[in-house]
């Protein structure tokens, strides 16, 4: 029995749009984007060239108004997060939300009381989750691969000179906190099937307004995290999971598999140097440096949305992991400006409950 194409907009057609989600949604099957909303003209033309059959808008409101119109893919710039996605579930539609759901938690939380009011599909664009890496890594931590779980660092960061002017100001929605640290917040979540039970967080501006983490957590499973993040410095993403029988090594931008390091190595520096060297030779991913963007999560998460459209299923992650995470962000700002190590707890009660989303 063939499943009649879900008929999808896009909303806002900026750089990440171009790169990533017009491409995917095209090739898609059982998908038809029959709309796109971009202000812009030259990017709106450039969007309706790659998708001849989409009505093209200036306003994303005159496109949720599109006949047949059952989704949309929001890719709009944080600050205007919040209120397209409110305005497209008033509408009864499925929304996929780009990062973050709102620049602040009243933002968030009334996207999250919009989308329980429709009924309909919300999810975040938390797609590192479908990143093969850490989907393996995280069956090598059930399976027990190396042991009981002790630390993890991560480091997200790319070079200056690369983020639009909306990503310069926190007032903007931008910062490294919201741009990069929120994606690692949720994996440590997904990964550890644990929540930040405590942050510190130190804070630095180089070439942009808060630029610049540096932020320990302590998860309520007893794991120390710590993750370092920068959009003034080089292109890494790279994941360090340390157990009492070993640690995981998950590197997207060098790698195509994920590095299993056993706490019996070899002895000798001699015979610890040629494993790693053999390991690296035989996972490097020369395509993914010279190219970033080929990521392939992208098209894991929309393929995701859309299946969860057609069969009206509950889909992970959703607006309540975009909540809970942004909760985190926004004790480690508290953090940062206070020098104190902020208690998510504490910090719940002051703001409001969140709730809570089952992990996957």
């Amino acid at each position: 029995m063939s499943i009649s194409p879900s008929k999808v907009g896009l909303i806002g057609c900026g750089a990440i749009a171009q790169a990533v989600h017009l491409a995917i949604l095209a090739r898609l099957p059982n998908v038809e984007v029959v709309a796109l909303a971009e202000p812009d003209p030259q990017r709106r033309t450039a969007a309706q060239k790659r998708l001849k059959s989409a009505t093209a808008f200036s306003d994303y409101k005159d496109l949720l108004a599109h006949p047949g119109l059952e989704g949309v893919v929001i890719c709009l710039p944080s600050a205007l997060h919040a209120e397209a996605a409110i305005a497209a579930f008033e509408q009864g539609k499925h929304v996929y939300l780009e990062k973050p759901i709102g620049i602040d938690l009243d933002e968030a939380q009334a996207v999250v009381a919009a989308w329980q009011q429709a009924g309909t599909v919300g999810m975040v664009g938390f797609n590192y989750r479908f990143n093969p890496l850490y989907q393996a890594a995280k069956q090598a931590i059930q399976a027990g691969e190396i042991g009981e779980l002790v630390s993890a660092r991560s480091v997200f960061s790319y070079p200056v000179g690369t983020s639009p002017l909306w990503k310069q100001k926190r007032v903007s929605g931008g910062g490294i906190l919201l741009d990069l640290a929120l994606h690692d917040v949720d994996l440590a979540r997904y990964l550890f099937d644990a929540e930040v039970e405590t942050i510190s967080a130190l804070v630095r501006s180089h070439q942009y307004e808060d630029d610049t983490a540096a932020l320990q957590m302590q998860l309520t499973n007893g794991v120390l995290f710590q993750l370092s993040t920068s959009m003034s410095t080089v292109d890494e993403a790279s994941w360090e999971i340390c157990g009492q029988g070993g640690k995981l090594i998950a590197d997207r931008y060098r790698a195509t598999q994920l590095e299993v390091m056993s706490a019996h190595r070899p002895s000798s520096r001699r015979q610890q140097l040629g494993v790693s060297l053999q390991g690296a030779l035989r996972q490097l991913n020369p395509r993914k440096i010279l190219n970033p963007t080929l990521e392939p999560s992208y098209q894991g998460a929309l393929t995701q949305f859309v299946k969860a459209m057609q069969s009206g299923q509950p889909v992970q992650p959703d607006l309540n992991d975009g909540l809970i995470a942004l909760q985190v962000i926004a004790a480690a700002e508290t953090a940062a400006r206070t020098g104190s190590i902020v208690s998510l707890t504490d910090f719940a009660e002051e703001a409001s409950p969140v709730p809570v989303s089952p992990l996957s």
